[in-house]
């Protein structure tokens, strides 16, 4: 990779076993191939559009072998077939919503794992943004993969599940090793930031991070990865059972689920 030099809103590699490339496709959305250096076998997490991971691949000479889903939504699939047709990658993604993403040759659910050459990814189903949501977690990288379920300060909509199911799908994230790198579906984390102080304004790690955040966004480049113990410290999603919150929120004594729902609804008016 040596000698390559893009701007840095468009190109972020991280050099380990397994090779992180993560860029823009449209505003927001964020596409990521792995590339595994010992086979040379790439994924990419979702594919709503083809065009720019077919650029992506051909910047940094990999070639696609598998196309890693997490849900059914359209900003991360639309480009599928397209993508199949050019490079014969197999998709991988949740079982229960074969029939909703295009072109499935493998479904998962939770327990099971997929490989890259010597890359591993766990799967973990994280339900409540979609009902079949899932999460591939690679422990040996320290790599999460996490779609739309969770984000950086912050989390996804519920369009199909409760929010018991993402409550409980959030904590399964949050109890990863809190060095483990967390890659979403989007740049949405200044946005996500200015929420969160509204409801933790006293978070010193949270409003040092927001003044981060503003100086990444001012120059154009990305705010991700995150970290799960960054997540834990200032997400205040990941925070629904901590009295702190609660409180902030004029629910002292009340259930995570119900301090979990409250936070969605005011995140969802803000």
């Amino acid at each position: 990779m040596a000698g390559l030099a893009f701007c840095p809103a468009l190109w972020n590699i991280t050099a380990m076993a397994a090779s992180i490339h993560q860029f823009l496709i449209g505003n927001d959305n964020y596409g990521i191939l792995i590339h595994d250096e010992a086979s040379g076998a790439t994924a990419t997490i979702d594919a709503g559009e083809a065009a720019p991971i077919l650029v992506a691949l051909k910047q940094t000479g990999w070639t696609l072998t598998d196309i890693w889903v997490t849900h059914h939504h359209g900003d991360h699939v639309a480009g599928i077939p397209e993508l199949k047709a050019a490079t014969g990658a197999k998709v991988t993604a949740p079982l229960a919503d074969k029939d909703r993403v295009p072109l499935v040759d493998h479904g998962v659910k939770e327990g099971d794992s997929v490989t890259l050459g010597s890359t591993r990814a766990a799967i973990i189903e994280t339900p409540g943004h979609t009902a079949n949501h899932i999460a591939y977690y690679c422990a040996d990288d320290g790599l999460l993969f996490a779609g739309d379920t969770l984000f950086s300060l912050g989390c996804g909509r519920l369009f199909e599940g409760t929010p018991a199911q993402m409550w409980s799908s959030l904590q399964k994230l949050r109890a990863l090793p809190a060095a483990t790198k967390l890659y979403c579906g989007h740049e949405y984390t200044q946005s996500n930031a200015r929420f969160a102080l509204t409801v933790d304004p006293e978070n010193a790690a949270l409003k040092q991070r927001a003044r981060e955040i503003d100086a990444l966004r001012a120059k154009g480049a990305f705010t991700l990865p995150s970290t799960i113990g960054a997540e834990n410290a200032e997400n205040p999603f990941l925070r629904a059972d901590d009295p702190l919150i609660a409180a902030r929120l004029g629910m002292a004594g009340a259930s995570p689920v119900d301090v979990f729902t409250e936070l969605r609804a005011r995140k969802n008016r803000a």
